[in-house]
């Protein structure tokens, strides 16, 4: 996964572009992010997990959050860093970095889990629901249907690409297993199939969150 983004950062997410490969404009995106911009307080720390080139999560969310971005692509990353200076990339597997817990006020995880390996899946969940702190966020866009599989040409580039995920009911059974409560779910189409959103709540109080801004 990191050779093929580091050959297909710019495929798919050309400079300047308002649209990804997918056809997801910018503003779907800005959608998604809402509830995050909305309750969460000016100045909050949030994580993207699978940052990409930061454009537009990153962006978006770097106005108002301490942001913190994670990406296994040096390529990713070195853009991402070009892009939101303001923001802190770290260039890593998110199946291996660790946090301490209540970190952070929201993680957000927009179709980046679907390329680790499934067996990985539910412990990255488990160490996400420690990251957040208490009353805090997890924003994820994971798979609908459960399929595993590679692809050698992807967008047309050399560059061996890898998929793996669970159906979304087995998704919400794990979040609720964890301890998460459901707040939001829904399907986002992308042609003749698409993937999952969820958006789901830690327990506990907000206002005591070490995820808060000091």
């Amino acid at each position: 996964m990191r050779q093929g983004w580091n050959k297909l950062s710019s495929v798919y997410r050309p400079e300047g572009s308002r649209t990804d490969r997918t056809g997801h404009p910018n503003q779907e995106y800005k959608t998604w992010l809402t509830p995050l911009l909305v309750e969460l307080p000016e100045g909050a720390r949030v994580l993207d997990l699978g940052c990409g080139n930061g454009n537009p999560t990153a962006i978006l969310l770097s106005r108002r959050f301490r942001l913190t971005g994670v990406d296994i692509s040096e390529v990713q990353v070195r853009r991402a860093r070009g892009l939101v200076p303001g923001a802190r990339f770290l260039r890593a597997d998110m199946t291996r970095v660790r946090f301490p817990a209540g970190t952070f006020a929201a993680v957000v995880m927009l179709y980046s889990m679907i390329h680790v390996p499934l067996r990985k899946q539910r412990p990255l969940l488990r160490r996400i629901f420690r990251w957040i702190a208490a009353g805090g966020l997890l924003l994820a866009i994971i798979g609908s249907t459960a399929w595993t599989g590679r692809e050698s040409s992807w967008l047309g580039v050399e560059a061996d690409m890898y998929w793996s995920h669970a159906d979304a009911s087995t998704y919400q059974r794990w979040l609720r297993e964890l301890g998460f409560s459901l707040l939001q779910r829904r399907f986002i189409p992308e042609g003749d199939s698409g993937h999952e959103l969820f958006l789901v709540r830690k327990p506990g109080s907000v206002g005591s969150s070490a995820g808060q801004p000091a």
